[in-house]
């Protein structure tokens, strides 16, 4: 018995030692990192808000930590290649994805058989930003507002075309849904980014498209574009002026944009809390609020853990819509 009692009482000494270390060095890790530069994965093309706001974090965060923080974008398949790269990378926070509604919350509903699950695979570092989505036309097209749009489009079904930045991405599933709810058929026109979509939206080869705000602004100014609504069920406090889609016709029209970073899972705590730490201080930095502002869209702070919440909302809401729209991605 006495053998045996110091037998448990070395293992019990031995296993605490062990755990000590590790967390010892997960602390090491954290405090030293980053050592090398970090890659941040952006699943859609450059020109974006997503790759946009990543850009700006890219700077703020190298500035701060004096290692670089290089946006990679990986696009195709409605932001999933770029998902998965993320998922099946090291967990060791020098791979990251900047992400947002489409590949966060639509594109996981949408694609049936993905090498990788969502909330499983990826875990939530920051939620950043909100914004509206706002629905701009052609001037050509000969309506002035919302109702006349809808009402054109059910005289002319299939005829009317949208652009979005790419089939399964938010962009695309807030056309499928005008669709569904308000009984019309307009075309989508799938490109790699709204960067890549807008020039034939100014040319007129494309008469609808839908993003957030920033992307839209110089050809507003200019006459270029016409911002028709936003999506929201509530009018946004940046643009108070724009009616919502849901106000114009279509009730229960509700959608909103979001962004936010996620580290694979496995990645040491002290590490996701570095990262938080850093997002959240370049949120707070003084010109941040100029910048939000510029490219149409709200600062966000939450906890890791209640971003994990609200990614799991955004998960079952959009799943809902993409069952009701009836669209579908092989």
């Amino acid at each position: 018995m006495c053998v045996n009692a110091i037998g448990a009482s070395w293992l019990r000494h031995a296993i605490t030692c062990v755990a000590l270390l590790l967390i010892a060095a997960s602390g090491a890790s954290a405090q030293g990192y980053p050592v090398k530069p970090v890659r941040i994965v952006v699943a859609f093309a450059a020109g974006g808000t997503t790759d946009i706001l990543a850009r700006v974090f890219s700077q703020k965060l190298a500035a701060a930590t004096g290692h670089q923080f290089i946006v990679d974008n990986r696009v195709g398949a409605g932001g999933t290649i770029g998902t998965d790269m993320v998922a099946k990378a090291a967990p060791d926070g020098y791979t990251i994805k900047f992400g947002s509604t489409s590949s966060l919350a639509v594109s996981p509903n949408l694609y049936p058989k993905l090498p990788f699950d969502l909330m499983r695979d990826l875990t939530p570092v920051a939620h950043v930003a909100s914004a509206p989505i706002v629905l701009a036309m052609h001037p050509s097209l000969p309506v002035k507002d919302m109702r006349g749009l809808i009402a054109l489009a059910k005289t002319k079904p299939g005829q009317i075309n949208f652009a979005s930045s790419g089939t399964g991405s938010s962009l695309h599933l807030c056309g499928e849904y005008l669709n569904y709810l308000a009984k019309i058929n307009l075309t989508h026109v799938p490109y790699k980014g709204i960067g890549v979509a807008l020039p034939d939206v100014i040319s007129g080869q494309v008469q609808l498209i839908f993003s957030d705000m920033a992307p839209f602004v110089p050809y507003v100014k200019t006459g270029k574009l016409r911002v028709l609504a936003v999506t929201t069920a509530q009018r946004s406090r940046l643009y108070p002026e724009l009616p919502t889609i849901a106000e114009s016709g279509v009730p229960g029209y509700d959608l909103a944009g979001w962004y936010g970073v996620v580290a694979p899972t496995g990645t040491p705590r002290p590490i996701i809390e570095r990262l938080h730490a850093e997002f959240t201080k370049a949120m707070r930095s003084p010109d941040m609020a100029e910048r939000y502002l510029s490219l149409g869209v709200e600062p966000v702070e939450s906890t890791p853990e209640q971003f994990g919440a609200y990614m799991r909302a955004e998960l079952a809401k959009w799943g809902d819509i993409v069952k009701r729209s009836g669209t579908k991605v092989e």
